[in-house]
């Protein structure tokens, strides 16, 4: 499965707790330092492909003030997905990061 920014960002708010929409959409703005806003027909769409996929799955269901709210959390099929994007992703800026030292200590502008 691809995964994309807003999944993994996701899976990365429901690593320490399950949450709610609202509040997996707070984290991911927090995680993100607002470059990443989802609004709540994406963030489900989002959550129903990870649920799909098996890495994210229903905590729980509360009622507070006359609606429904669903608590997801990740699954450990998840936290193994999201570790290695992580690893992918953190080799990927290591090597970014390696060319642009490059290109510096060469000259090119």
């Amino acid at each position: 499965m691809n995964i994309t920014e807003p999944m993994f960002l996701a899976m990365t708010a429901l690593v320490d707790e399950p949450r709610h929409g609202y509040g997996i959409a707070q984290e991911v703005d927090r995680l993100s330092e607002g470059h990443v806003q989802l609004k709540i027909g994406t963030l489900y769409g989002v959550l129903d492909r990870l649920s799909a996929a098996g890495l994210v799955e229903l905590d729980r269901e509360e009622a507070r003030h006359g609606r429904l709210r669903r608590y997801y959390r990740l699954t450990d099929d998840g936290a193994k997905a999201l570790r290695e994007e992580a690893a992918r992703m953190a080799a990927t800026a290591e090597a970014a990061t390696a060319r642009l030292r490059a290109r510096t200590a060469g000259g090119a502008a």
